[in-house]
């Protein structure tokens, strides 16, 4: 019997009477992309390309080489005789190649007397080259052939010439490298001696002493 207190309160059911809220997982649920065409992205990109600009006018100011006090308008005043030339590895293998004697042909192209120079790694290369290259190795230990001992790490010549004649403009370069070339031209005041038409020929050399 329901008295007047009672009546106001609720009606509890019991658990099973309820029931669960059911959870469906979602399957294939992919992220939302957004498209190429947004104009969000314009706005990102438009703003690394302000910050790419800004960059470049701050790297503008480089560090500028001090230019050798012996150079006078691309003339290198250090150059004079005995002329002391750098050799490279192919240097002395092509010079094999086309019957040239060093130290001769040396003379007979610059006119004055020459003091061929090897380094430490250049001698490396050529004593790696093995048995081939053997007598290219008995060339490079002539006792007129002055040696120019290295510091650096490694064996790679170039990078080791290249630092050479940018620290010490009193030396021609002799090889038939394209490379080595390329790189040398960017020096000031550096010669280059290379083989044409199977003798020696001199490049940026401005004026030989008769």
């Amino acid at each position: 019997m329901l008295t007047a207190g009672s009546a106001c309160r609720p009606l509890l059911l019991p658990c099973a009477a309820q029931g669960k809220n059911k959870v469906t997982k979602k399957f294939g649920a992919v992220k939302r992309m957004i498209a190429k065409s947004d104009p969000r992205l314009k706005q990102v990109q438009e703003k690394l390309i302000e910050k790419q600009k800004k960059d470049e006018k701050k790297e503008l100011v480089r560090h500028i080489p001090q230019v050798a006090s012996s150079l006078f308008f691309q003339h290198n005043e250090a150059l004079v005789p005995p002329y002391q030339v750098i050799v490279d590895t192919n240097f002395i293998n092509f010079s094999i190649q086309n019957k040239l004697e060093l130290v001769k042909s040396m003379m007979d192209c610059l006119l004055a007397k020459c003091i061929p120079c090897i380094t430490d790694c250049v001698m490396a290369e050529l004593e790696k080259m093995g048995l081939k290259y053997r007598l290219a190795l008995k060339v490079a230990r002539d006792p007129r052939f002055e040696r120019l001992p290295c510091t650096h790490k490694g064996t790679y010549a170039d990078d080791c010439i290249v630092n050479r004649v940018m620290q010490h403009k009193c030396y021609i370069v002799a090889t038939c490298d394209k490379d080595l070339k390329r790189r040398i031209r960017k020096i000031p005041g550096v010669p280059i001696m290379y083989i044409a038409a199977h003798k020696y020929a001199i490049e940026r050399l401005p004026e030989i002493p008769m």
